[in-house]
């Protein structure tokens, strides 16, 4: 493994890859317009009044810096390693979609644009943008898989009451990746007054640069949290990976402090190898083009995006974000890590129950590998990056998992 250092300012290249993976894949027009958005972005990012007034909004609307908590009776309870976990859950809104929404907005607004669109899985991003549209003042359309709005109803509500329309998509599979489809189609017809704020670090340059930058705040604030809470940095920081905007968040804290394994925790769904039965592209993925980027993805025998499954509709989608493509390939990440929709569903019920945290379905299974590395390495501290909080999903955990929520409480 050999990555240049510092990371953050020499990865990606001009051209928007992460060695092999990344770059542009788009029509001409919209190429066009990528490459307003890059140029003005390049340009805000180092005005002083655009950074000025994005700090003064994490900090007295969004509510940064989020703690870090030490998860001590879970720690106890699993008698191994200590965890902790980045609370982005506190997040206004109640995940980490916050802190790259604001940020995608503010730039529509200097570039004049009238309208942003979005696609959601679990609704978190959907919610944020449709917040952060509120906030600036500019029209929000959010397309989301029809499948998902039934899972995720809480949030499509939320999304409606802050002001946003909600667009179903109701092709194939009709969750992530159709969602995605419906609003890049959506955005073609209208780039000139529309911003397409993709919601995670993938798409087609400069977005999973972008996105990467709005969310190292994550890291930023962890990195220094533990040292000043611990006086040394974690052995282990683990993250739910699906598109994987979170996960680059706080990876960006510590990918340059080799002692610290980095986790990008995969949906392993219902726990087989078998196309459709989960969203795990890294560990079962091979090198294509979709949605504009390439990187590591799954697919069918046609060569054509596979169907995939995840109890976490953030989750579910065909591919992952070009960096993590390239961070995996680099052995940056350690190979393998991913949790099942059963092992997820136990994480959620756990840590509900031993720290009074209800963690969204997404983030579960990132407390659900950090529960196998704590009875792995019993000496360890396991930071996770705790993306987003359990209201959305309550309805859906205590219809599917009604043992789990009748269950004794044992070792409490």
């Amino acid at each position: 493994m050999t990555l240049p250092k510092p990371y953050l300012l020499h990865v990606p290249d001009d051209k928007g890859y992460f060695g092999a993976y990344g770059g542009s894949f788009i029509p001409p027009n919209l190429q066009t317009e990528m490459d307003k958005i890059y140029a003005e972005y390049k340009r805000i990012s180092k005005s002083a009044d655009y950074v000025a007034e994005l700090r003064s909004i994490r900090k007295n609307y969004q509510g940064r810096p989020t703690p870090i908590s030490y998860a001590k009776r879970l720690s106890n309870h699993i008698g191994g390693g200590r965890i902790y976990l980045k609370r982005e859950d506190l997040n206004h809104m109640g995940a980490h979609k916050l802190n790259h929404c604001m940020a995608e907005v503010l730039l529509a607004k200097h570039m004049g644009k009238k309208k942003v669109i979005a696609e959601t899985g679990a609704g978190q991003h959907g919610v944020a943008l449709a917040t952060a549209a509120a906030y600036f003042g500019l029209e929000c359309d959010i397309y989301m898989g029809a499948v998902d709005m039934e899972k995720e109803k809480p949030n499509v509500v939320r999304m409606e009451i802050l002001g946003a329309k909600v667009i179903p998509a109701t092709e194939g599979l009709q969750t992530l990746k159709e969602a995605v489809d419906k609003a890049f189609m959506a955005y073609l017809e209208d780039p000139e007054n529309i911003l397409y704020c993709i919601g995670s670090v993938v798409g087609p340059h400069p977005f999973p640069y972008m996105v990467r930058e709005f969310q190292k705040i994550v890291g930023i604030e962890a990195r220094e949290q533990f040292l000043d809470l611990l006086g040394e940095l974690p052995d282990h920081v683990v993250a739910c990976c699906g598109g994987g905007s979170n996960a680059m968040g706080i990876f960006s804290g510590f990918i340059d402090d080799p002692t610290v394994k980095l986790h990008a925790v995969e949906p392993l769904g219902k726990g087989t190898n078998e196309l459709g039965d989960h969203a795990a592209s890294i560990s079962h993925g091979t090198d294509g083009v979709m949605h504009g980027f390439k990187s590591i993805m799954l697919h069918n025998k046609d060569g054509e995006p596979a169907p995939v499954h995840s109890i976490a509709s953030g989750l579910d989608y065909p591919s992952v974000g070009p960096e993590h493509a390239y961070l995996a390939t680099e052995g940056r990440t350690e190979k393998g890590a991913g949790a099942t929709d059963q092992e997820t569903a136990e994480a959620f019920f756990t840590l509900s129950r031993f720290e009074g945290i209800i963690p969204a379905l997404e983030s579960a299974h990132a407390v659900a590998y950090a529960i196998k590395l704590a009875k792995q390495y019993p000496d360890a501290s396991i930071l996770v990056n705790l993306s987003g909080r359990g209201d959305k999903d309550l309805d859906y955990v205590v219809s599917k998992y009604p043992e789990l929520l009748q269950a004794p409480v044992e070792g409490r």
